[in-house]
């Protein structure tokens, strides 16, 4: 693993705005790599990290505002998906989405152990908070497939609004800009949207109860 880490960390410095893999085939490549990781396979990691990890530190970057974190986090996400790759599930939410949730919660999870707060971010609102720390408890869970399929069924604009705000870090001013809205039109699209996302995860919550 140490080695894997030392070999590649430097590829995200360089390389932080490549696109993510996106088609449905590229899901299936890094179920197909998951399940090796699973298996014990650090080829399949380093793979993993290529196919993925220049978005992923992209991620981590426009949450912790400084490269060294960005790296500390991708790292630490990376430990965690080389012990926990076994608690992927096909077919129940998509890869990327799974990863994005670690890498968001172990950037999260650094900034508080550091004493700071994460610059810019909107979600000091009370709905998306309060999704925040059920879903860190167990990052690679079944609660992040859960709000993986949840975040995949919700209309495309509330699904973008929710991904660059929660898990990218986007401002409310940032999310007007892009979308060429009043900031107060934002924050109510994103309260729609999170309360959307909410009753999904209570949703899948009983299912899951019910089981």
């Amino acid at each position: 693993m140490a080695r894997f880490w030392e070999a590649t960390i430097a590829d995200g410095r360089q390389d932080a705005d490549r696109p993510a893999p996106g088609s449905d085939r590229d899901a299936a490549a890094l179920a197909a790599l998951l399940s090796a990781v699973a298996d014990g396979d650090e080829r399949s990691l380093a793979a993993l990290y290529d196919a993925a990890g220049a978005k992923l530190f992209g991620i981590a970057l426009r949450i912790t505002r400084e490269r060294s974190l960005a790296e500390d986090a991708l790292q630490e996400a990376f430990v965690h998906v080389w012990q926990n790759a076994d608690r992927y599930e096909r077919g129940r939410g998509s890869p990327m989405a799974w990863l994005t949730v670690i890498v968001r919660n172990r950037s999260i999870d650094l900034l508080r152990r550091r004493g700071r707060g994460v610059q810019g971010r909107s979600v000091g609102d009370d709905a998306l908070e309060a999704m925040a720390d059920p879903v860190a408890a167990t990052d690679g869970g079944v609660e992040v497939l859960a709000l993986a399929r949840c975040l995949e069924r919700m209309e495309e604009r509330g699904q973008e609004l929710v991904l660059l705000a929660y898990f990218e870090g986007w401002t409310r001013e940032e999310l007007a800009q892009r979308f060429e809205a009043p900031v107060n039109t934002i924050k109510t699209w994103l309260r729609r949207g999170l309360l959307g996302l909410r009753a999904c995860l209570e949703e899948e919550a009983d299912g899951s109860r019910r089981r």
